[in-house]
């Protein structure tokens, strides 16, 4: 991608430098589905996947074994205080944020409304967020409650490794897509969402799920259309892999051995790759329907 002339955000915190992580399994740690007053949604490839439907349910790789996973440990290597967050990480995603501040001011101007750009939290293991304990395993998430984006950049060692989707772009897309449901916030669709799962059984509050992060793909496709000078040739193609090796079936299908549809939360290969492309072909927000 090229980001060299895309200034960076200053709308972020550090807290790499943190010890203590908050873990969901150990005594004290808060239940983070038992807190959220609207959908938390995630990016959701790793770990716990949350969702709220007037209980809390947690799934492994959005369906499959019940219950909590374990703590994982918070793997700081610095003093506490002292930043751990890699330069060339930071300096990428805070491009890529105020690119995405600078489309969406854009775009919702040309309809009358005012972005309020989101807030990025980097941490390292564990954090606290607005929607309670934040950790590793759960991936890049946002929460409506406190408006931010949390994120652990050792999420995207696994992206690139775990899962074949390297390059720059699934980066972008990633940050991209949390972006998207900090729009659908703004716009009420996260309340819509989570009014609807209020009054669905599990399987219809999966799918509603299911369409609040397509949508949210989609507005990652119509970020990175609104400036075409971003992309370098094999951009998109990368971005179309991150898309394929992060669906429900896809994942499933890998850690479970067999594909059950009525868990999904994020949606298939097929359903996020063509998400991701109506934004990218149409450059439209309106294209995204929820």
């Amino acid at each position: 991608m090229r980001l060299g002339d895309e200034d960076p955000s200053s709308n972020f915190e550090d807290r790499t430098g943190q010890r203590g992580g908050f873990g969901l399994g150990g005594g004290g740690g808060n239940m983070l589905g038992c807190l959220l007053p609207l959908v938390a949604s995630r990016f959701g490839i790793v770990g716990v996947g949350v969702l709220l439907l007037g209980y809390c349910a947690l799934t492994q790789f959005g369906g499959g074994s019940g219950g909590l996973l374990p703590s994982a440990p918070t793997t700081s290597s610095a003093p506490s205080g002292q930043s751990t967050l890699d330069p060339a990480i930071k300096d990428t995603v805070l491009r890529v944020l105020g690119s995405t501040d600078r489309r969406w001011t854009d775009i919702l101007a040309a309809s009358g409304k005012q972005y309020q750009p989101t807030t990025l939290v980097f941490y390292r293991g564990g954090t606290q967020s607005g929607c309670g304990a934040a950790q590793s395993a759960m991936g890049p998430f946002y929460c409506p409650t406190d408006k931010k984006i949390y994120l652990d950049t050792d999420f995207f060692q696994e992206l690139s490794q775990r899962f074949g989707a390297q390059g720059d772009f699934p980066m972008a897309y990633v940050i991209a897509h949390e972006v998207g449901h900090h729009v659908q916030d703004m716009e009420g669709t996260l309340e819509q969402a989570h009014n609807l799962q209020a009054r669905s059984g599990e399987a219809e509050g999966n799918a509603v799920q299911v369409k609040v992060e397509l949508q949210a793909d989609c507005y990652a496709g119509v970020w990175a259309a609104r400036d075409q000078n971003l992309l370098e040739p094999g951009d998109v193609e990368e971005g179309m892999r991150a898309a394929e090796a992060i669906g429900d079936d896809t994942l499933q299908r890998q850690t479970q051995g067999r594909v059950v549809p009525d868990s999904f939360t994020h949606g298939t290969s097929a359903q996020r790759m063509a998400a991701l492309r109506t934004g990218l072909q149409s450059g439209d927000p309106a294209a995204c329907a929820f």
